[in-house]
Order: C-alpha cells, then sequence, then structure tokens
C-alpha cells in the first residue's frame, strides 16, 4: 500500500520487535524515529486489569528476576518506551514492523490493544496515520536492501485490526486460557499469522500425555537423539519450529528446570546448574527417568512443582491446565 501524500517522511515512528532489526532499518535509510518493542511476553506474568505502565513494571521485574540485565537500566528501558509509545501524536505516521511468530504476534496485540484504547478513543485517526508491516520474514536476517523491500507489505490499520488485537489481548491475559483456545474458533483473518500463535503458545501448556510443554518435550528429543551440547541442542529445537520465536536465554531456563527436577530428566557433566554464558565443556544426557516422561511412560506433573505463568494464567500443582495435541483442546487437570 503507497505511503500518504503529504507526510513528511520523516516524521514517523517505527516500532519494532528488537534493537537487530533497528540496526539494519538503519543501515537501510528507513526514515523516521525508532522504538524496539523488548518484552518477551511468552514467557512470565502478564495479569489482567493492569495498565501500560502497571504491566511494563511487572514485566521489569519478571526480567530483573531473571538476571537478564541490570535493574536499573530495564526499568529505565520500559519507562523509555512507554513515554516514546504514549507520544505518538507527535508523529504523522506510526508503522509497526513485524514477524510472522509467537514473540513478535503477542507484542503486536498489546501495541493494537493499546492504540485501539488511545488512537481511536482520542480521535486521532485523522491526525495520524497508523500501518504495519509483518511478513514470514525474520527482519534480523535480513540485509539493508532486503528490509527495504518490506515496504510493498504495509497495509493501514483498520477497525478490525484494533477490535481482534483487544480480544485477543484480553484472552492472553485472562486468568484461564480458555478465552485465548476459544480464538481458535473465531474470525482471526485480519492478522493472518495470528492462529499459528494461538496454537503454538497453547503448546507450551503441559501436554496432557506426559506434562512437558513442546519446548521441553523437543529438547529432550534432540538430546535423546545424541546432541549432548547445550547450544547445539537449542540450534536443534529451532529447527523443528514451524516458526522460530525463542531466544537461547529463555531455554537456558527450561533445560535448567529439567536438570533440577526431582527426579532429574537431563544430567549434567559438570554440576547440576549451566554456566551462563553457556561452556564448551558443558554436556547434557538424558536420564532414564527423562525416557519414560518423553515416551510417555511417565507424567512429569506428577512429580513436578510446577510454578509458572502463560499470559494471565498462573499455572501451579492447584490449578494445572494441559494441551491436549490430539483433540487440540485445553484441559483443566483435575
Amino acid at each position: 500500500m503507497g505511503r500518504t501524500i503529504g507526510i513528511d517522511m520523516k516524521n514517523i515512528l517505527n516500532i519494532t520487535n528488537g534493537d537487530c532489526a533497528v540496526e539494519i532499518m538503519k543501515k537501510a535509510a528507513i526514515p523516521g524515529a525508532f522504538l524496539p518493542w523488548r518484552d518477551l511476553l511468552h514467557e512470565g506474568p502478564v495479569p489482567a486489569e493492569l495498565s501500560l505502565e502497571e504491566l511494563s513494571k511487572v514485566r521489569a521485574q519478571y526480567i530483573i528476576d531473571r538476571n537478564w540485565g541490570k535493574p536499573q537500566e530495564i526499568i529505565d528501558s520500559f519507562i523509555e518506551r512507554d513515554n516514546v509509545l504514549k507520544s505518538f501524536r507527535k508523529y504523522e505516521k506510526v508503522i509497526l514492523w513485524f514477524e510472522h511468530d509467537l514473540y513478535d504476534q503477542l507484542q503486536i496485540i498489546q501495541i493494537l490493544d493499546w492504540f485501539h484504547q488511545n488512537w481511536v478513543h482520542q480521535k486521532c485517526a485523522d491526525e495520524v496515520e497508523l500501518s504495519i508491516i509483518c511478513t514470514e520474514q525474520y527482519l534480523g536476517r535480513l540485509s539493508p536492501e532486503e528490509i527495504k523491500k518490506l515496504i510493498q507489505y504495509e497495509e493501514r490499520i483498520t477497525e478490525a485490526h484494533l477490535e481482534l488485537s483487544s480480544q485477543a489481548w484480553s484472552a492472553f491475559r485472562s486468568s484461564s486460557p480458555e478465552e485465548w483456545w476459544g480464538l481458535l474458533n473465531t474470525d482471526t483473518s485480519a492478522l493472518p499469522f495470528l492462529k499459528g500463535a494461538i496454537v503454538r503458545l497453547l503448546e507450551e501448556y503441559p501436554s496432557c500425555s506426559n506434562g512437558l510443554s513442546r519446548t521441553a518435550d523437543q529438547a529432550l528429543r534432540v538430546v535423546s537423539e545424541g546432541v549432548h551440547g547445550p547450544g547445539k541442542i537449542f540450534s536443534g529445537c529451532q529447527e523443528l519450529e514451524e516458526r522460530v520465536f525463542l531466544g537461547d536465554s529463555s531455554f537456558w531456563v527450561i533445560l535448567q528446570e529439567l536438570l533440577e527436577s526431582s527426579p532429574a530428566l537431563l544430567t549434567l557433566s559438570n554440576g547440576k546448574k549451566l554456566n551462563s554464558p553457556i561452556t564448551k565443556d558443558q554436556e547434557l544426557t538424558i536420564t532414564p527417568v527423562g525416557l519414560e516422561v518423553f515416551s510417555g511412560k511417565r507424567n512429569w506433573l506428577e512429580f513436578t512443582n510446577l510454578d509458572r505463568w502463560v499470559g494471565g494464567v498462573h499455572l501451579g500443582n492447584t490449578n494445572v491446565w494441559c494441551w491436549d495435541l490430539n483433540s487440540r483442546v485445553i484441559v483443566k487437570r483435575g
């Protein structure tokens, strides 16, 4: 879709999925200011009934608790991000640059839900043009010339985009996964990659057959096939994904949970804790119990201490939801 005539092409805010994409876009001389959206929403608490600023505090604390950066820098990054977003009226155009995977689709529905509340309700539609570029290409892997060609896929954001995003964002933050699962029976064509993201997030719930998330199950599969280095295990799991979304730091957390399980599903050649950063001398091996769980002979939920969030759902031993791969149904375990 062509750009609006009369807009100063430098008076643009480009919102995208991270710093890597921003660097490439700058090299490509994409005009405007840049706002990287740095949050892995598929992990940690994303509870309902919180404003943007309140949720940012929750998200910042989660990242701090993971030791994924210096606390004050993380807090400041969220504050700066939110302030830039709230200043959108100073721009004549806002373009969302995103991808088709789970990481990006969750960011899209968060941002568009916010615009649904602020862009439309403040009657800014005649002042600020809002558009999106979202394809099956990973922005961080493109050359500057390739990223410039994505302009041809730009489309105007419509009420359909905004309404669907608000519905999906509300479902994602619900304390029950049933609304999120219910989106599979909803028309999501306004965001053509959303349905795949819905399914992929549901697959991160414990499996009804063995209690493992899809990512944990894939990790055991790769190790059982003779891959032992953490870096190579991560690469092997990435190859099993239809749409890559997980970062290595998140993957190490999952491996560590399998190591710390009692009984353990994985063992480490040197101690019980993965080094950070990962070193080449570490090797992982699947245990006999790990093989039993992977094959479905045992269910990990029977002996693990479940305590993690999926969006607004806080999974615990008294609140267990499982994904039935065969029937594609989310089930509450009694």
